[in-house]
């Protein structure tokens, strides 16, 4: 898939725990991987909202297009 999520990148810059992210969120710590992984068909814009407000990030810090065979 050509979109990337970038999540353990913008925790690991900011030294923060998946599992406190997961509840800040208000969502599972396996729903959060999930994410990680890029393995989800979407995410939710209050999911999205509520991630930006825990790390102090954009969307745009967190996913990225990446055509096919760049990466």
């Amino acid at each position: 898939m050509p979109i990337k999520v970038r999540l353990n990148v913008m925790l690991a810059e900011r030294n923060a725990k998946s599992k406190d992210l997961a509840e800040y969120v208000g969502i599972t710590e396996a729903n959060l991987s999930l994410l990680k992984q890029g393995k989800v068909k979407g995410v939710r814009f209050e999911t999205l909202e509520r991630i930006c407000q825990f790390l102090g990030c954009q969307p745009g810090d967190l996913l990225r297009y990446e055509e096919d065979g760049e990466g």
